[in-house]
């Protein structure tokens, strides 16, 4: 069979229900990340930089592997290894090489990247509280849990697939 003769499968567009709720979760979520990034301008923060300190700072010794905070924070390698730079810079955090594998290195948080953090959690928290947690019932809140999690799981899948 040649290229020509193959024929494509037809996308399977979206019926009016599914694009109200795709655009709605665009640009809320949108709304609502850009609307929490600026909240931290406050403690010279963005959100990846809140990310990745929360992270560190609920790892054993405030310590994770490159490659494993990359992937919980979902950021490239790349990108961390950019905000990897910026938060060193400010001593937020440091990078320690891997004795067991001399090709990784570890992200180790600082004393000062953790007085940040606890300084930036309350308002964060209370932003996120106010932006979103408020405005969700406790049924929206296990629904959304439940959406989230089929999601996630499936992305994660396909993701494993693809590699």
């Amino acid at each position: 069979m040649t290229a020509r003769d193959a024929t494509p499968e037809a996308p399977r567009w979206l019926n009016s229900a599914e694009m109200k709720a795709w655009r709605r979760y665009i640009v809320a979520s949108r709304r609502l990340l850009d609307a929490l990034d600026s909240d931290l301008t406050g403690h010279d923060l963005s959100m990846p930089d809140y990310e990745i300190l929360a992270q560190l700072s609920d790892a054993p010794s405030r310590k994770m592997r490159m490659s494993e905070l990359a992937d919980v924070a979902m950021l490239s390698r790349s990108r961390l290894s950019h905000r990897m730079k910026v938060m060193e810079k400010a001593g937020w955090v440091k990078r320690e090489a891997c004795p067991m594998d001399k090709r990784g290195s570890f992200a180790v948080m600082t004393t000062k990247g953790w007085k940040a953090i606890v300084a930036a959690a309350p308002d964060h928290v209370e932003s996120v509280r106010t932006r979103f947690i408020d405005h969700l019932s406790k049924t929206d809140q296990v629904a959304l849990a439940s959406i989230f999690e089929k999601v996630g799981t499936a992305l994660r899948e396909q993701s494993r697939e693809a590699e």
